[in-house]
């Protein structure tokens, strides 16, 4: 059998960033499955925990087999199991499927800088596994009743073609202008954006109340108001369009205040679905066509840059942000 070739550049990347979210997604499991009342729900982590596991594994013996430091990622010492439940009961499966929404990103991108064959027969299986459990995690809230799916539209019954620039129109350009109706793309990724600010608001609200440091405390209180803004724009352009808004029944923070999670855990998931709501804001602002849309979407993805930005400050300041392996100082090398 011929020898494996060395690991590329991108591929040591990829590995390393696959290490650090499955590490975190790790220890979230642990407290999320020891806290959980619905069995089925315990039982839908259980298995996911069980597959994803092996993985961090095999990333180990990789870079073991490559002479590579291993990285630290997010070990025991990262979560508290044995603390009160921080979310109403719902809130651990919402919270899976949108981090299963990310890891479908995630893996899509690195197909597609991977070139070992083992290392993207390991990136394809991740891929099958978070599609498997985000469409069991997508039933079972449907099952639940504390997932709303996106508006019903009457089906379209001929095929229709732009006939004029007035299809382009939004305030953005004249606020005398009539403006169409939005268009079932453009509603997909409203709704989306709503969907997943709404768990992130969640989220990050729980983890303003159990934050250790204040200038953390601070900061999640922050995006805490920036999810809220996000929903209260995007809700408002589906309410004039006569569009439903998505909300949702359960999955709220309760009021304890004791942290299940490190801040540095804390922080980096945080960092994670900042990174996530640029990424598909960019692709909503891509495939909008009315003009006043781009522009809202683009303020957001400005202060969602900028808010991630301020996190890797407290990051650094704190010594939490494991740096991504480097390639060689060339021009210190040479001198």
């Amino acid at each position: 059998m011929p020898e494996k070739s060395a690991i590329t550049s991108s591929e040591l990347g990829v590995l390393w960033l696959t290490y650090q979210e499955k590490t975190m997604i790790l220890r979230m499991l642990e407290y999320f499955i020891e806290q959980a009342d619905d069995e089925k729900a315990k039982t839908i982590m259980n298995n996911l925990y069980g597959e994803i596991a092996p993985y961090v594994g095999t990333i180990i013996e990789i870079f073991q087999n490559e002479g590579a430091v291993i990285p630290v990622g997010f070990i025991a010492e990262d979560v508290n199991k044995e603390v009160p439940k921080l979310y109403d009961n719902g809130f651990d499966i919402m919270f899976v499927r949108l981090l299963k929404q990310i890891s479908t990103g995630l893996h899509a991108l690195n197909m597609t800088m991977t070139y070992r064959e083992d290392i993207i027969l390991m990136v394809n299986e991740l891929a099958a596994i978070t599609q498997k459990y985000y469409n069991l995690c997508t039933q079972y809230l449907l099952e639940k009743g504390l997932l709303v799916k996106s508006p019903h539209v009457s089906m379209p019954k001929s095929v229709e073609f732009v006939k004029d620039k007035h299809y382009l129109t939004g305030h953005s350009v004249s606020p005398f202008s009539e403006k169409r109706s939005l268009n079932t793309v453009e509603v997909a990724h409203l709704h989306h954006s709503i969907e997943s600010n709404i768990t992130g608001l969640q989220m990050i609200i729980g983890f303003a109340q159990c934050a250790n440091e204040k200038e953390v405390k601070t900061f999640f209180n922050e995006g805490a108001e920036l999810a809220k803004s996000m929903i209260k724009e995007f809700s408002e352009v589906l309410l004039e369009n006569g569009t439903q808004v998505p909300q949702t029944a359960g999955g709220n923070a309760t009021r304890s205040t004791i942290p299940p999670f490190s801040d540095k855990l804390m922080m980096y998931c945080t960092s994670l679905f900042c990174s996530f709501s640029m990424g598909s804001g960019s692709l909503g602002t891509a495939l909008s066509l009315r003009n006043d849309l781009p522009p809202k979407l683009a303020i957001f993805m400005k202060d969602v840059f900028e808010y991630a930005h301020k996190g890797a400050k407290i990051m650094i300041k704190n010594g939490w942000m494991e740096e991504p392996p480097q390639t060689e100082e060339r021009n210190h090398l040479l001198k």
